[in-house]
């Protein structure tokens, strides 16, 4: 045979391979889309197409593991923008309480451009640009308020009893990830305890792209100028697996961070530690978690407990132990996300609470002997309404004004909420590997979106304490976190018996 005809042979020998296992995978696609035409084309009343389409990946998603989803196009660059930490917009939490009723703002952020054009808490927005949208989903409003950096947009606010018209200019809005205690008069983070400024405190409120060099700013300010550090991870859902690691390699200096594994228990990636940390290894490290506390928080807290860098304090965590990939869909206008793989801690256990787990099963990250601190209601709501304020002054300082006449709550920013212009929060994030986030309770003290701009100053121990005393004099003096919350107040006494040399766990809250 001449070797022309060989080839020719093994070419269409291959093609045809290829087609098979083409037509294979096209095959149960192929029955997908006959359903979706038929539905379509028969069914007694008029049906979304788009609609039938996120019923049909919700329904395949939902024989996988509750971490495992379709992200529909109108969700995904949200769920993005949540990641990156930064979206395009005017800088306001707004939410609809009521259907077909006027979106209301929670609250302007910090440095925002909405909080410059004199936007307040409670304020309505009937008109966008002219357009009446007092009747609009909270969706369709949060679109019209986007657009691209630069560009304005003209409100009309209802405020009472009055219209109010402002017009405001979009701006780039960082969402922070690293905040402190309290803010001080220039609204920057404190990252020191107001009651005793010679610990540092420091909270985490997701891991996204930019908290790992918003944290290794803090701790470079704060240049080791305490005596002993608290992170606090309460309610922190997770984030991006690399963030999670890279964090936890600033505490220790060596030994495995996390590792994953695939299918067949494969380990697919090691993370481990590199020489020199940020925080001096000989100052003691407390770590709060709360059964918020979630993936990429619990490679934290779980590193670091095993390494016996940090004692834990609170309650159990969450206990979810896998990773998820964000696979693109529909040429990058939506997602699937998937969980691909397992994390196990330092000392080779996975920490994932299966469907069927009790409380006597070993899952998630518990507390350490002595450390394991409950919070009442009251307690968490205090310390819910007290971290509010901090992070959003403007509901502070307009509070009494504008929601006199309004006996509503004002919620931290949840799935029914939108923080400026964005129609949809969400913690869960987005990565190559990802650590994903479990419902968050918006009562719980830590919300699970934490927008602020202010500046990461960290002021000496003799600063801290005279903005304490001038902070003091201006306004009805109210409790500290360290006042209202026991689980603080158990992971300071913690560190205060490290440095006494009693080695005794705390014997009160």
């Amino acid at each position: 045979m001449p070797p022309r005809n060989l080839n020719i042979i093994i070419v269409t020998a291959f093609v045809s391979v290829l087609c098979y296992f083409a037509h294979q995978r096209a095959k149960t696609a192929m029955i997908v889309g006959n359903a979706l035409d038929l539905i379509d084309a028969y069914y007694v009343d008029p049906v979304e197409k788009d609609q039938l389409l996120i019923s049909a990946m919700d329904g395949m998603t939902s024989t996988l593991d509750q971490h495992s989803e379709y992200i529909p196009q109108q969700e995904y660059e949200s769920f993005q923008d949540t990641l990156n930490q930064e979206f395009a917009g005017i800088g306001i939490f707004v939410e609809q309480p009521e259907p077909n009723k006027p979106v209301r703002v929670i609250t302007p952020l910090v440095s925002s451009p909405a909080l410059a054009a004199g936007i307040l808490p409670g304020d309505l927005i009937v008109q966008v640009n002219g357009k009446d949208v007092s009747t609009e989903e909270l969706r369709e409003v949060s679109k019209k308020l986007k657009g691209p950096v630069g560009t304005g947009v003209d409100l009309t606010i209802q405020r009472g009893d009055e219209d109010v018209f402002i017009s405001v200019q979009r701006g780039r809005i960082e969402i922070e990830s690293v905040i402190g205690d309290y803010r001080d008069k220039e609204n920057r983070w404190v990252y020191r305890l107001r009651d005793k400024p010679s610990i540092a405190y420091v909270r985490l409120t997701r891991f996204g792209e930019k908290t790992v060099r918003e944290l290794e700013k803090v701790l470079k300010d704060l240049n080791n100028d305490f005596s002993g550090l608290v992170l606090d991870l309460r309610g922190n859902g997770g984030g991006l697996l690399h963030a999670a690691a890279e964090v936890s390699d600033m505490f220790i200096n060596s030994g495995r961070i996390v590792s994953t594994r695939v299918r067949g228990g494969k380990v697919e990636d090691r993370f481990d530690a590199t020489d020199g940390t940020f925080v001096d290894t000989n100052k003691p490290l407390a770590i709060l978690i709360d059964n918020d506390s979630a993936s990429a928080s619990e490679i934290v807290a779980a590193c670091l407990q095993d390494h016996q860098r940090a004692k834990v304090v609170g309650t159990r965590s969450y206990g979810k132990g896998t990773v998820q990939n964000i696979l693109p869909l529909q040429y990058g206008r939506s997602a699937l996300r998937l969980t691909v793989a397992r994390y196990y801690r330092p000392n080779g256990k996975n920490i994932h609470r299966g469907k069927d787990a009790t409380e006597e099963d070993e899952w998630g990250v518990t507390p350490d002997d002595g450390l394991m601190v409950e919070l009442d209601e009251n307690t968490i709501l205090d310390l819910a309404k007290r971290w509010r304020e901090a992070s959003y002054p403007s509901l502070v300082q307009t509070g009494k004004e504008t929601r006199q006449n309004d006996s509503s709550e004002v919620n931290q920013p949840s799935r029914s909420q939108s923080p400026a212009d964005k129609e949809k929060p969400n913690s869960t994030n987005q990565s190559p590997q990802n650590p994903d986030k479990p419902p968050q309770n918006p009562d719980k003290p830590a919300p699970e979106n934490n927008p602020e701009t202010a500046d990461t100053g960290a002021p000496s121990s003799s600063e801290a304490s005279n903005e304490k005393a001038d902070s003091g004099d201006t306004q009805p003096r109210k409790k500290t976190g360290l006042e209202l919350d026991p689980q603080l107040r158990r992971a300071v006494e913690f560190i205060e018996q490290q440095l006494s040399g009693d080695n005794k766990q705390p014997t009160t809250a």
